[in-house]
């Protein structure tokens, strides 16, 4: 059993108590899909939070972006705190797709930078569910990419056990074998390191040390560390190692695969030859048997997720195991309570035995059926100018026919659904009252460009919004005069731009005014992403310019001001959709209002303005009806990337600490003695130090390295 031991801060009030029956009757009718149609504001995750303890079974959680990942995982953690809450999102901090241009003739390698801490988090979600089912994953799109077999990761996974036969060199010998890296310097994580008659490793999935004394032939002891202190934490009698890669492969099935790779190889240039393409086959031969020779003596090349099919063995065109593979796993391990598990090809499971929220699902619905096809045309190029195999193609996303499959009762969150839930949920769940009494945001609209007009009145349904006198001088000069008010009572405002260059602009003109502002936007990586919507809840800074990031789920209850710049220029960014979510970013604070900035009145801000006057008489009505005085939202600031950052980045946080005053005194002088400083640990080979410097100077300047993806000429 499961066994989810819901923490309730709060009964549920509002809509919530009868969004959560609905939705937790409507699982034991085993309806497929649900809707719940919530407002900004209103509690969902608290809601689904209660769905989750009633179902009693893992559940994945999909967002559409990692920062929004981020703050749902520290949510269900709150309020899940014994049970075992993770995120799973992409590893890369810098990603640059293997790649090849026809027209230009230019090929462009794979390149990309792993963060350790978030490759931890994944192993510690895939480990959580082989070994427990009271699991909640909340994850990005990265759970319909290829992540290796969940049966030979669970497999080969090495048990150690106080009294238990095993010498030094053996365990030496077994870890290595599941990929762990020798060496004699300090652990990182999937290291080990043999001192005197014991040996010391750190496994991938927590930041601990575990320290293996053996007597004889037999382990005498197992003491788990602290790899900082080195202070004793624990003494377990048993653990359990799991490998330090998710794509595992015995030695037979290497050779296995090596074979199947050279077949392959052999027919597609076979079919070269018949379409008289001797560049693409020269090129095709050298490549594979290349990788084939660094895979034979390594165990590894660059870019061996192209032959994953051969390792899997998987037939042409079938899906790649995933995240939701490991879903189907736990299952087979501990039961689906009643759920009927029915395989209907190699990894799909129908009537899962798991639980599916799709958050937002207005934007994550398509952006899970969108993957693939934008995978697939890149490796078609890849395929037909001879730089991949045939096979490359199977190393990729799930088709969304194929994530139905692979998922069973879903409950679909938004304050704005998309038309496949529309279509396909058995019911939807509306929540619209807050408990907290908050009425949905004030509007105003304001022209965009500089001009007078006398007072306007647009017919909006039975209301009516106002359109103020006065001269404005620009949309950028009102929304500066409007903010102003809003800091100066200590409030926070959000301004939302059409592209990035403008929301970067708009930050850096906000700053020559003496005012404090960031930009965030999706070239920001992940965990800086989440450092600066911390800080701005703290209020580091007062203004936070933003183009798409800054609307589905962002809890922000400190922001009492958005500005939608340019809201009357129809598009994406501009859609009916996308001002109803970026209007709820100020719905949590009672003083919450929104400027749309527009000369035009569009059908989508007609709509949009019309729905949130709707649910704002609602509310009133209920607040009358109850007595309740609307009270902003009040939230524990959190670091929720505390957890993803590496040793290296906690020192560099502690460096900034300590220097920023001195920094401030004298900024080029600072500057100046640390490079010096940075240059005598590169002449020591104290690289490490080196390199923590570095990474101090970039975050004093407000700079970061610029990588760009290696191009070179094909091939001829």
């Amino acid at each position: 059993m499961a066994n989810f031991k819901l923490h309730t801060p709060y009964p549920p009030a509002g809509d919530q108590p009868q969004a959560i029956e609905k939705l937790a009757e409507g699982l034991d009718k085993d309806y497929r899909h649900q809707t719940l149609f919530g407002a900004t504001g209103t509690g969902k995750t608290y809601t689904v939070a209660n769905v989750i303890a009633r179902r009693d079974a893992p559940t994945l959680v999909l967002a559409h972006n990692k920062t929004l990942a981020a703050q749902l995982a520290q949510e269900y953690r709150e309020f899940f705190p014994e049970n075992a809450v993770h995120y799973f999102v992409s590893y890369y901090d810098y990603y640059q797709p293997e790649a090849y241009i026809a027209h230009s003739d230019t090929y462009i390698e794979k390149e990309a930078m792993i963060n350790e801490e978030i490759d931890r988090l994944r192993h510690a979600a895939t480990q959580a569910l082989l070994t427990r089912r009271d699991v909640i994953i909340v994850a990005s799109v990265s759970a319909i990419y290829g992540l290796g077999s969940p049966e030979e990761y669970e497999k080969v996974h090495v048990k150690l056990e106080t009294g238990r036969p095993e010498t030094r060199g053996q365990l030496i010998r077994k870890l290595i074998g599941i990929y762990f890296e020798r060496t004699t310097a300090d652990l990182n994580p999937g290291q080990l390191r043999a001192i005197g008659n014991s040996l010391e490793f750190m496994p991938v999935n927590e930041r601990v040390l575990y320290r293996i004394a053996f007597a004889g032939d037999s382990v005498s002891s197992i003491d788990k560390l602290d790899p900082v202190s080195r202070s004793k934490l624990e003494e377990p009698s048993v653990i359990f190692v799991y490998p330090a890669k998710h794509f595992v492969t015995s030695e037979d099935e290497r050779n296995r695969a090596i074979e199947d790779i050279k077949l392959e190889l052999e027919e597609q240039l076979a079919k070269f030859k018949r379409e008289e393409k001797p560049l693409e086959a020269e090129r095709l031969k050298r490549r594979t048997l290349h990788d084939i020779a660094l895979i034979r003596e390594l165990g590894y090349t660059s870019g061996i997720e192209n032959y994953s099919r051969h390792f899997d063995g998987r037939k042409a065109g079938q899906p790649p195991y995933t995240l939701l593979s490991y879903f189907r796993k736990n299952s087979e391990l501990f039961g689906t309570q009643g759920r009927t598990l029915n395989p209907n090809s190699q990894g799909s499971i129908s009537d899962a035995g798991f639980l599916t929220v799709i958050d937002e699902s207005h934007v994550t619905v398509p952006q899970i059926g969108g993957m693939f096809e934008g995978d697939r045309s890149r490796k078609d190029n890849l395929v037909q100018y001879g730089f991949r195999l045939p096979s490359a193609r199977d190393n990729r996303p799930l088709t969304f026919e194929e994530f139905e499959e692979r998922v069973g009762q879903t409950i679909y969150t938004s304050a704005t659904p998309g038309p496949y839930e529309r279509k396909h949920s058995e019911q939807i769940v509306e929540q619209v009252i807050r408990p907290t009494g908050l009425v949905d945001p004030e509007l105003l609209v304001h022209p965009v460009s500089v001009q007078t007009r006398s007072t306007l009145m647009w017919p909006i349904g039975d209301t009516k919004v106002q359109q103020e006198n006065g001269k404005y001088g620009g949309q950028i000069a009102d929304f500066i005069n409007e903010a102003e008010k809003v800091i100066r009572r200590n409030g926070r405002a959000l301004a939302t731009t059409l592209t990035k260059r403008m929301a970067e602009d708009l930050a850096e003109f906000l700053r020559q005014r003496g005012m404090k502002a960031e930009y965030l936007h999706s070239d920001v990586k992940t965990i800086e992403r989440i450092d600066i919507l911390t800080n701005f809840r703290k209020g580091e800074f007062d203004i936070l310019v933003g183009v798409n990031l800054l609307r589905e789920g962002l809890d922000l209850p400190e922001v009492e001001l958005v500005g939608i710049l340019d809201a009357d220029k129809e598009g994406f960014l501009r859609s009916e959709t996308s001002l109803i979510q970026t209007i709820g970013r100020a719905a949590r604070n009672v003083l919450g209002r929104v400027i749309l900035y527009a000369d035009v009145m569009t059908g989508s801000l007609e709509k949009a303005i019309g729905e949130t006057q709707r649910r704002r008489e609602k509310q009133l009505a209920y607040n009358k009806e109850h007595g309740i005085t609307p009270r902003t939202i009040q939230k524990e600031i959190r670091d929720i990337a505390a957890s993803m950052r590496t040793e290296h980045q906690k020192t560099v946080d502690e460096l900034l600490a300590l220097d920023t005053v001195a920094y401030k005194d004298d900024p080029t002088a600072f500057i100046k003695r640390k490079r010096r400083e940075m240059a005598e640990a590169v002449e020591q080979l104290d690289f490490e130090t080196a390199a923590l410097i570095r990474d101090e100077i970039y975050r004093l300047e407000g700079t970061k390295p610029v990588r760009k993806a290696r191009k070179r000429r094909a091939l001829s």
